[in-house]
């Protein structure tokens, strides 16, 4: 067996953990989920999971470590990253002034809400060089292959990940049903949104390595 049942006790435990922390991604999906329901928050978590399998195929084949050495690369890709995040911020700002009921405004196809959680992810180097520090403490090269290891030991992120975005989509999405209710409890989820990716564009743009 790759990964012996004491490591993998103790890595899905931290891994829980770590997705339960504040950041970016869960963050994100808390924002969608309040602003358009449970099932929006899934498919963004869908779509958030497929995006830590590149991060984790990248840190398995060591193409993480370019984020770590090259600072142009780093720099390129968050400010990418930035710019999706503000350009959501103004999609929630404007739809916050809209006026528009939640059953009028135009809503995005499962695989377009797929797509944007993809996007948010893949889009954030700090999540590659963060696997590429965490992965391999996990990892023993005395028990066969160390890129299986590390394929392993993220898919069990991924799926830690899964479990705590999903209950967070699902939760979340129930208090944002009652809260888009009233129109003006609708147009303050707007905006609370916008400022949530605004401020997460800013603290990805501004983030070293």
């Amino acid at each position: 067996m790759p990964i012996d049942i004491n490591t993998f006790y103790l890595f899905v435990g931290a891994s829980l953990l770590l997705a339960l922390a504040p950041g970016p991604d869960n963050i994100f999906v808390l924002a969608q989920s309040m602003l358009r329901g449970p099932a929006v928050g899934l498919f963004v978590t869908l779509g958030l999971c497929t995006g830590l399998l590149v991060h984790t195929s990248a840190v398995a084949i060591g193409v993480a470590a370019i984020f770590q050495t090259s600072a142009l690369a780093f720099t390129l890709l968050k400010l990418v990253g930035a710019g999706y995040l503000l350009y959501l911020s103004w999609q929630a700002f404007r739809a916050g002034s809209s006026g528009v009921g939640a059953a009028d405004r135009p809503q995005l196809s499962h695989w377009g809400l797929y797509k944007r959680g993809i996007i948010m992810n893949i889009t954030n180097p700090k999540i590659s060089i963060f696997f590429l520090a965490f992965l391999p403490q996990f990892a023993d090269p005395a028990r066969g292959s160390l890129s299986l290891q590390l394929i392993l030991l993220g898919l069990l992120f991924i799926l830690s990940a899964l479990l705590v975005f999903g209950l967070i989509s699902l939760m979340a999405g129930q208090l944002g049903s009652w809260l888009n209710r009233s129109a003006s409890a609708e147009k303050i989820l707007n905006r609370i949104a916008g400022t949530v990716f605004a401020g997460l564009a800013l603290k990805l743009a501004l983030s070293e390595r």
